[in-house]
C-alpha cells in the first residue's frame, strides 16, 4: 500500500489520468451507441444518395461507396478511423461536410448558452442567498414560487409568448434569427459569434440589432437554468445552515448575511459548481426549443432539421460535439471542485477509486 506522501505526489498525476481516460472510454461508448442506434434506424443512408428511383446497379454502387456492404464491426472501425483524421462525413441536407456545418452552428450555440449561464448564474446565487436569509419569509416564499414557475412552464411556450409580447406587440425585441435581413448579409462572420462580429465591424447599427435579436432567447434560457440553479443552491445553503459552526457563529454575535457570505457559501462551492456546470451542459444541449421558435442558428436547430430530414451524418457529428461539450464540462466541474473542496480533495486521495 502507498504512504501518504507517495499519494500526495502521485495522486494529482493519476486522478488527471483517470479523467482523461474516462472521458475517452465515455466518448468511445456514446459513439458507439449513437453509431449503432443509426444503423438500426429505419433509414437507408443509399436512398438518401442515389434517390428512391435509383436502379439496382446503381443502389449496388452507392452502398459499396459507403462502405454498407461490409460487416458493422468494419463499418464502425472506418468511422472510428475517419473521425481521428477529423472527417464527420458529408450532410445531406445541406450537402457540406458536417465538420464545416458544426463549426458555423456550435458558436452560435455556445454564444447563447454563455450568456446565458452568466445571467442566470448571477440573479441565482443572489436570489439563492436572499432565501437562506430569513427561510419561510415573504421574500424565500416568493423566490421560491420563482423556482417552481421555471421549472413547469414550457421554454418554447415562453418564446412564442415573449416574440408576442416584445416583438409583434411592443417591437422591443429583434425577432428570430440573429439579424435583420438587411445586415444579415452585409456582415463577415469571422468567428461565429454575432456580438463580437458585430462590434468588429464598426457599425453600431448593426451591433444595435444583433443585441435586440439576442437578448429575449438569452433571458428566457436564463430564467429556465435560474430555477435551477436557485432550488438547488438555496437547498444547500439551508442544509449547512443547521450544522454546529453556524450555530457557534451565531452565539457570538455575528449576522446572518456575514455568516451565509463568508462561512456558508464557501462550504457550499462544490454544489454550487456542479450545478453551473449541469446548467451550463443542459444549456448547451438543450437549447433546441428556443433556437427553433428563435430561428438561433446554433447546434441544436442543426441536429433538429437533421433528424426530421433523417441526415445520418449530421447527428453523429452533433451528438459528438454535444456529448463532447457535456463530458468536458463535468471534468472541469470535477476538478474545481477538488480545487476548491478540501474535504473533497482529501478523499479524493485517500480513496482514489470512489470518484
Amino acid at each position: 500500500m502507498r504512504s501518504v506522501s507517495e499519494r500526495l505526489l502521485f495522486g494529482p498525476l493519476w486522478g488527471v489520468a483517470r479523467k482523461l481516460l474516462t472521458m475517452l472510454l465515455t466518448l468511445l461508448l456514446l459513439l458507439t451507441l449513437t453509431f449503432l442506434l443509426s444503423r438500426m434506424a429505419p433509414i437507408d443512408p443509399v436512398l438518401q444518395v442515389a434517390g428512391d428511383h435509383a436502379s439496382q446497379q446503381t443502389y449496388a454502387q452507392v452502398s459499396h461507396e459507403l462502405g454498407l456492404d461490409q460487416p458493422l464491426p468494419l463499418q464502425l472501425g472506418r468511422y472510428l478511423l475517419r473521425l481521428l483524421h477529423g472527417d464527420l462525413g458529408v450532410s445531406s441536407t445541406t450537402a457540406q461536410p458536417v465538420a464545416s456545418d458544426l463549426a458555423r452552428a456550435f458558436p452560435a450555440t455556445l454564444e447563447l448558452a454563455t450568456y446565458a449561464i452568466v445571467l442566470a448564474s448571477v440573479c441565482g446565487v443572489a436570489l439563492a442567498l436572499l432565501s437562506a436569509l430569513k427561510p419561510g419569509g415573504w421574500l424565500d416564499n416568493l423566490v421560491r414560487c420563482f423556482s417552481l414557475l421555471g421549472y413547469s412552464v414550457p421554454v418554447f411556450w415562453l418564446g412564442l409568448l415573449g416574440l408576442l409580447l416584445f416583438y409583434a406587440r411592443l417591437h422591443w425585441a429583434g425577432g428570430p434569427g440573429q439579424l435583420d435581413d438587411a445586415y444579415l448579409y452585409s456582415l463577415n462572420e469571422r468567428s461565429g459569434f454575432i456580438l463580437l462580429d458585430s462590434w468588429r465591424s464598426g457599425d453600431a447599427e448593426i451591433l444595435r440589432n444583433a443585441v435586440s435579436h439576442l437578448w429575449l432567447p438569452v433571458l428566457l434560457l436564463a430564467m429556465l437554468s435560474m430555477a435551477g440553479i436557485t432550488r438547488l443552491l438555496r437547498a444547500a445553503l439551508l442544509e449547512e445552515c443547521g450544522k454546529e459552526y453556524v450555530t457557534l457563529a451565531r452565539a457570538k454575535g455575528a449576522g446572518r448575511w456575514r455568516i451565509l457570505w463568508r462561512h456558508v457559501l464557501p462550504n457550499v462551492s462544490g454544489t454550487l459548481v456542479t450545478v453551473l456546470a449541469l446548467s451550463y451542459s443542459s444549456l448547451l444541449e438543450g437549447a433546441v426549443l428556443t433556437e427553433t421558435v428563435f430561428a438561433w442558428p446554433g447546434i441544436g436547430r442543426y441536429l433538429t432539421t437533421a433528424l426530421f430530414a433523417s441526415d445520418v451524418a449530421a447527428i453523429l457529428g452533433a451528438t459528438l460535439v454535444i456529448g463532447s461539450s457535456f463530458v468536458l464540462l463535468n471534468m472541469l466541474a470535477d476538478s474545481l471542485v477538488l480545487l476548491l473542496d478540501p474535504r473533497s480533495r482529501q478523499a479524493d486521495i485517500a480513496h482514489p477509486s470512489s470518484r
